[in-house]
């Protein structure tokens, strides 16, 4: 399955460049080994896409509940997930 996130210019290019190999995200969706995540370069002010996207294949998921990046009743509903890729 092809899934479409948003990612910021600062990890966009880092994941291009090779050294960024990891994405937390809240998980209120679906990613699973196998999957391909393409992310879509936005503009850091107007949040608006810049034409710039790459495809990676998940390589591994991690779930949990740790953590403090998004507010606390979503973790509680969603947890987070840590997604592997090349």
């Amino acid at each position: 399955m092809k899934i479409y996130k948003k990612i910021l210019p600062e990890y966009f290019q880092k994941i291009l460049e090779g050294t960024k190999k990891h994405e937390v995200r809240l998980a209120d969706w679906e990613c699973n080994e196998g999957d391909v995540l393409v992310l879509q370069e936005v503009d850091s002010d107007t949040k608006e896409l810049t034409g710039r996207e790459i495809e990676k294949e998940v390589r591994s998921v991690w779930r949990t509940k740790d953590g403090s990046f998004w507010p606390k009743e979503e973790v509680e509903e969603y947890g987070y997930q840590i997604i592997s890729f090349d």
